[in-house]
């Protein structure tokens, strides 16, 4: 494990280490059978936002090579996986992305693409809402807010209007609206505090986007910013780091370590490292297997021991996090 990445979680007074509050419970394990395997095949990406937990921009080069996509598709048969989740950077960035998308689509699988809209916007990439609606692919696409102020000031200037477009063009092709087509937002405080309830912001968030725009879309989830990465350097920067991880910790939850998300996930680096979740993958804390994902072609994905850090508690604060939304 490389425990040098975001140390100073670990360091600050007064807050008890996560792996401490939850020692010896049932929720320190995974689930014997796994539902999700998520893959992140590329950090790189056209936007650098302020709340990005695994740094991802234009520069970065980690890419997934094509072989190991082969070795995530083979596990995820052979291990009944049920979603594949596949996240960046702007995972479109990928050379080889379509290339994942078409032969999970051959197999049957139900795929996800996390999506910052804004890429598909750009020269190379227009062709893929028609692509993920020909394949029934689940789009999850970040929308800080529904008003282009906050969300051009989180992610940068013209994002909301181009975000607009894109959503209007889901629409068209049926997503929102029939039910193999499926549109989920995502929503990220802007600054170091909690996320509103769920429900009520989602009530929000489609009244406003169909008055406004003429929008409709299936869910919002609301995410809370884990403390690593551009947000947690912002944090230490501002010197907000100990009041936003007082925040997390004093609204500690214990009846979302039922659902937290590494319970039942597989998290795949770009590499084929794996790990318990996508923040973990960011402070390069691997699973307690240490696998790589071709280690796994033809065994059986046994039940772990977690990985826990104190940025934890950002999955378990209120009504908890996760990529698909509140867990309590």
């Amino acid at each position: 494990m490389n425990m040098k990445q975001n140390l100073y979680l670990e360091q600050i007074d007064g807050i008890p280490l996560f792996s401490e509050r939850v020692k010896g419970q049932k929720f320190c394990r995974t689930r014997s059978q796994l539902d999700i395997m998520q893959v992140n095949i590329t950090n790189r990406c056209n936007l650098s936002c302020k709340h990005c937990h695994v740094d991802a921009g234009p520069t970065c080069t980690e890419i997934m090579s094509r072989q190991t996509m082969k070795d995530c598709l083979q596990v995820f048969e052979e291990n009944k996986f049920s979603v594949l989740d596949i996240t960046g950077g702007s995972p479109e960035m990928n050379p080889d992305f379509q290339w994942l998308i078409e032969e999970a689509s051959k197999k049957g699988i139900h795929t996800i693409v996390r999506s910052n809209l804004i890429i598909l916007t750009e020269k190379g990439y227009t062709h893929l809402p028609e692509l993920y609606a020909h394949h029934n692919v689940e789009v999850v696409a970040s929308l800080p807010y529904y008003s282009e102020k906050d969300t051009d000031r989180q992610r940068g200037i013209g994002v909301f209007k181009a975000c607009i477009d894109m959503l209007r063009k889901f629409n068209q092709l049926g997503y929102g609206k029939t039910p193999d087509l499926v549109l989920n937002l995502v929503y990220n405080p802007g600054g170091a505090f909690l996320p509103p309830k769920q429900d009520s912001l989602t009530l929000e968030y489609k009244r406003k986007l169909m008055e406004q725009y003429g929008i409709t879309f299936n869910k919002l989830y609301t995410i809370t910013n884990s403390p690593i990465g551009r947000f947690g350097k912002f944090l230490e920067r501002s010197g907000n780091l100990k009041p936003y991880m007082n925040r997390l910790w004093s609204a500690f939850n214990p009846e979302t370590l039922e659902n937290m998300m590494c319970r039942n996930q597989l998290s795949v680096g770009w590499d084929g490292l794996l790990y318990d979740c996508d923040f973990n993958q960011a402070r390069g804390w691997t699973a307690e297997s240490k696998h790589q994902i071709q280690d796994l072609k033809g065994k059986s994905v046994a039940a772990r021991k977690i990985v826990f850090g104190d940025h934890c508690y950002a999955c378990t604060a209120g009504s908890g996090s996760s990529c698909g939304g509140t867990i309590a």
